[in-house]
């Protein structure tokens, strides 16, 4: 999912309303007019990668009550079923300031919640969170890892300047304390990059934000108890004995697996004897896992950031 902005700009532009400060109703009026613009820009750039894309314009009310927030999930969960991506923003053309997300960090971290996600990127003009101001200090240093979001976490952000402050760094720690409240592993990394989605993968140095243990125990139930099962694979007795022991299911390990399944779907983990004694989050989709598991039966090398199937964390034991 995509979480976009920029319906204001693009509208105040149109309307030719200048860079003055905008009143509550021309504000809307704008968000009105660059919406359209703003989701033919989206539909043409997916289009070019063959993927279809749908509108998805969010108030918090759909996010904070309890029969709008079921809507909102089923609606995007059905979306994903369908293999189109939501992109999503805040519906500016009717939202009150008394009833809105603020910003879209915000919002990002609100869908998040809703819909269980794993992971939740929010890209800045800066590397991730910094021990002080990366753009005025020098001696600022990047901060790879919060396992907590302290009050010292907190006065990094808020004691820089007030754009890496208020209109950056603190509102994305707010939606990071949201987040992995949830059992969401939350990033924050250079959106400046070409391909900042693939500088993550390839290791570029960003922060990441774990989720606490309670919320990580949440997760896991979550997956082994409720998120739909959408194929099964069947791992060889030394395989099952690794994972038992807390360790990812490696490719190596996958004896026969079943079912039409997406990155990121849930899929039952089974003994030779038929057993199911895990459920998981697969990193591959049935097509790219029949493919791996090929080359790794016909020997061919695979590189060791490639070799896991079900990452330890996204593993729940159902026995």
């Amino acid at each position: 999912m995509l979480v976009s902005s920029g319906a204001v700009a693009i509208g105040r532009h149109a309307l030719g309303l200048g860079q003055r400060k905008l009143l509550k109703k021309d504000r809307q009026a704008a968000a009105a007019v660059g919406q359209m613009q703003l989701t033919r820009a989206h539909r043409e750039i997916f289009a070019r990668h063959r993927m279809t894309a749908a509108q998805v314009l969010l108030t918090l009310d759909d996010t904070t009550e309890r029969r709008r927030m079921q809507n909102a999930r089923a609606t995007l969960t059905n979306l994903l079923t369908f293999r189109a991506i939501p992109v999503l923003n805040e519906n500016d053309a009717i939202a009150t300031s008394a009833a809105s997300f603020g910003d879209n960090d915000h919002l990002a971290a609100s869908v998040a919640r809703l819909i269980g996600s794993d992971t939740l990127v929010l890209l800045s003009d800066v590397g991730g969170l910094y021990t002080a101001d990366p753009h005025g200090d020098p001696d600022a240093s990047l901060i790879k890892e919060v396992h907590e979001i302290t009050p010292e976490i907190v006065r990094m952000a808020g004691g820089a300047r007030s754009d890496y402050s208020a209109g950056g760094m603190v509102s994305k720690l707010a939606a990071a304390r949201i987040a992995v409240a949830s059992g969401c592993v939350t990033i924050i990394a250079d959106g400046r990059e070409a391909y900042p989605l693939s500088a993550i993968d390839a290791g570029k140095p960003c922060t990441w934000f774990h989720p606490s243990n309670a919320a990580r125990v949440a997760r896991k139930r979550r997956i082994g108890n409720t998120l739909r099962p959408n194929g099964v694979i069947v791992v060889d007795p030394a395989a099952a004995m690794q994972v038992r022991s807390g360790n990812s299911l490696c490719v190596g390990g996958v004896q026969s697996f079943d079912g039409d399944f997406s990155r990121g779907d849930a899929v039952i983990i089974r003994d030779v004897h038929g057993s199911e004694f895990a459920r998981g989050l697969t990193i591959w989709s049935s097509a790219e896992l029949r493919c791996v598991t090929r080359q790794h039966k016909e020997g061919a090398r695979i590189a060791s950031g490639l070799n896991r199937v079900v990452d330890r964390d996204d593993l729940a034991f159902t026995d």
